[in-house]
């Protein structure tokens, strides 16, 4: 006999099965299964607009990681340099020097093509100060074939990227349309090409102008200090706040007071702290505009509540035997909060201050507020103690300087800059799961 219709020989009512499903059963296993529909369906959502956004970081930014030069051997010997330094524009010698060096390089490849200084000017800029600079640097240079390799313009970078066509082009002091025709022949000669842009990552900020010379090196060198200062002074702050708070502070309304405010301030604009920085350590501090140290200041400021925050979750994931026990065994409490709970709390702890660190690397309106813009940055510091002093800018902020430029070649910079900011982000975050992994206990 078996349960699917057996009756109840008190009532004559049929009985019902653990086997079968009635209809409360099944609408509830629909409801499951849509339920999880619905899940996998938001994830491949999400996942489809992170590819999306990667692949147009990469394929706007990639570019700029490409520069076109021209690539020449020239020769200067000792007599044409004292003819050119006793002229009156010496410069104009130098290029007219270049000038000649390349139509004598187009002539034995058998390739005709009429140009003056001036179109030399629009592609490549003050060639004649660039060659007169380096043999004023490296005199023992002369008479022995050096290789320039010139940066062209960033329209004609643009041309070769196909930015810029013979249809959309118009004559301008920047290009010409006849400039195109020296650009093809120099093409065609193999003298101008596409090469590895390295200044774009060790250069500075250029001018408006020069879009082609502009790069992010320095603002990659004053991030680093200002993350130094975040990272000295919010690592010690926020955790000894964040242990006080959590195993050794009173429960009164102060302390209520003050958790309420520190999770207030975790919520509060960035922009708020720029201006408080800008009140209180440049106006009323005095402290130098525009430097590192003044950055790592306002983001200590804003990076310290999600410290706090993260470390007393990790404080109090620590579970109470642990505490209990070291006190039973004659630990004081100091002793079983610095000796026990915080060996335990340390990886959650790193975790959360590294992706501080990472969310203070990524801010740019507190630094627009305290002037760590992009064309403040003409070099790199002098020394270690003037990287935090000296005007500086950082990623973020040399990114936006470049994307409110009107010049596309500007705009392809951004992009470019985004992608060395990202690979900063990923690292940090790749650092934070790995001291997870290794210090992770489970219970």
């Amino acid at each position: 006999m078996t349960d699917t219709s057996m009756q109840s020989p008190q009532s004559g009512r049929h009985t019902i099965s653990l086997t079968a499903s009635d209809e409360r059963t099944k609408k509830r296993a629909k409801a499951e299964k849509r339920f999880r529909a619905y899940g996998i369906a938001a994830i491949a959502t999400g996942l489809f607009f992170l590819v999306v956004l990667f692949a147009s970081i990469l394929s706007q930014g990639i570019p700029a990681f490409q520069r076109t030069v021209v690539s020449i051997d020239f020769t200067l010997t000792e007599p044409q340099r004292d003819e050119a330094e006793g002229a009156l524009f010496k410069t104009k010698v130098y290029s007219n020097l270049f000038v000649a060096q390349l139509n004598s390089e187009l002539a034995e490849r058998g390739i005709s093509v009429d140009f003056d200084e001036a179109a030399i000017e629009r592609l490549l800029g003050k060639v004649g100060g660039t060659i007169r600079t380096f043999y004023t640097e490296n005199p023992d240079k002369l008479g022995e074939p050096v290789q320039f390799d010139l940066a062209a313009s960033s329209r004609v970078d643009g041309y070769f990227k196909g930015r810029v066509s013979r249809d959309t082009i118009q004559d301008s002091r920047f290009l010409q349309k006849s400039d195109l025709d020296l650009v093809d022949a120099l093409e065609q000669a193999g003298i101008i090409k596409q090469a590895f842009n390295w200044p774009f990552i060790t250069g500075a900020d250029a001018g408006v102008d020069n879009p082609g010379g502009a790069g992010i090196g320095v603002s990659v060198v004053g991030s680093f200090f200002m993350m130094l200062v975040v990272l000295c002074l919010s690592l010690p702050i926020g955790v000894a706040a964040s242990i006080y708070l959590e195993e050794f502070a009173p429960q009164n309304k102060l302390t209520d007071l003050i958790e309420v405010n520190i999770s207030n301030l975790a919520a509060v604009p960035s922009i708020v702290f720029g201006i408080l920085g800008l009140a209180v350590f440049i106006q009323f501090m005095h402290l130098p505009q525009s430097a590192p140290l003044v950055g790592g200041l306002v983001l200590t400021l804003m990076t310290l509540p999600t410290i706090i925050i993260s470390t007393r979750a990790s404080l109090k994931a620590v579970p109470p035997s642990i505490r209990d026990a070291a006190l039973g065994v004659g630990a004081s409490k100091m002793q079983a909060v610095f000796h026990h709970v915080l060996p335990l709390a340390a990886p959650g702890i790193l975790t959360g201050t590294i992706i501080g660190l990472a969310q203070a690397l990524g801010e740019t309106a507190p630094l627009l507020l305290i002037g760590m813009v992009g064309f403040v940055a003409r070099g790199y510091p002098d020394g270690f103690l003037a990287g935090f002093t000296e005007p500086n800018s950082a990623m973020p902020a040399q990114i936006y300087t470049w994307a409110a430029r009107a010049d596309v070649g500007f705009y392809e910079k951004a992009w470019g800059g985004i992608i060395i900011l990202l690979m900063f982000l990923l690292t940090m975050n790749i650092i934070a799961i790995i001291l997870r992994r290794r210090f992770e206990r489970r219970w």
